[in-house]
């Protein structure tokens, strides 16, 4: 639009009603719409007080407010020595939190980072612990079960000399022990609704797996139940024998005996089967350790 005498009057009439200027003011005009900014400077806590703030927190069983601790010296303080602390103990506070799944986190991301330090063993003892911890009764899934055997055969075979291998040993044999329990649970559901095939798959994999695990004379017994069911005398004699052979106090073998018995058979072993086969390699390796 072409500016009249008339639209450039009422235009310097607006600016003065503004008290806007034209020339030679000091008008800033981002001061209408915007403060300026201030950038404020915050000092990072020292390392050592947040270290010790922590620790409170553990004392006193405040546990989150521990981790939130731990976690600001480890951002504040990345990649240094108090940095791979606090990681450690962040997965410490997690877990005695019963935080398991963050804690499991925190010790992996520590492995991750710190591979080789010398507290490399007890996050991996901290991550299998906080798998074992979550494991659930025999009835149901049993993936929390895999999941600490893996971790505990881990801190092992990588730690074999850590003081926390001897624990992980026995915890291992416990959770085998649940494991073959979920599958001895199966097994007899098979047998109870005679899918006897079903079962001895099951009952095998006790044997072949879990073969040290006190489940393993009922799978044998099992077996020979099964098979007889089926009319598969041999296999039935050769789980018996292999049976009362490993364990012939076992009340077990009693029961597998008589069974055989009502068809006229007694227990006779198969050296070259696959269940004398897993148990002479039971032996062995335990002739080896001894």
């Amino acid at each position: 639009m072409r500016l009249t005498p008339r639209t450039r009057k009422a235009s310097a009439a607006l600016v003065a009603a503004l008290g806007l200027g034209l020339g030679g003011c000091d008008f800033d005009p981002t001061g209408l719409f915007a403060e300026k900014y201030k950038p404020e400077v915050v000092e990072n806590t020292p390392a050592d007080k947040l270290y010790s703030e922590g620790l409170a927190k553990l004392e006193d069983s405040d546990y989150e407010a521990a981790v939130k601790k731990f976690d600001n010296l480890d951002k504040q303080y990345a990649y240094s020595d108090w940095s791979r602390k606090a990681l450690l103990m962040t997965a410490y506070s997690n877990y005695q939190g019963q935080k398991y799944d963050d804690a499991i986190n925190a010790s992996k991301r520590y492995l991750q980072r710190h591979p080789a330090s010398k507290d490399a063993a007890y996050a991996q003892y901290l991550m299998a612990m906080s798998q074992y911890k979550q494991i659930p009764d025999v009835t149901r899934d049993q993936d929390r079960s895999e999941k600490a055997l893996v971790a505990l055969q881990e801190l092992v075979q990588r730690y074999p000399t850590s003081e926390y291998a001897a624990d992980a040993k026995a915890k291992i044999q416990i959770t085998r022990d649940q494991l073959a329990g979920k599958e001895m649970e199966v097994g007899r559901f098979y047998l109870e609704k005679r899918n006897f095939p079903a079962a001895i798959n099951r009952f095998r994999d006790v044997v072949a797996k879990y073969q040290t695990t006190r489940h393993a004379e009922e799978a044998l017994m099992r077996l020979t139940e099964a098979y007889m069911a089926l009319g598969i005398t041999g296999e039935a004699q050769n789980s018996a024998a292999v049976l009362g052979h490993n364990f012939p106090d076992s009340p077990w073998y009693k029961d597998a005996h008589a069974l055989l018995a009502t068809g006229g058979l007694e227990p006779r072993e198969e050296k070259s089967s696959f269940l004398s086969k897993v148990y002479r390699s039971v032996m062995g390796k335990t002739a080896s350790a001894e």
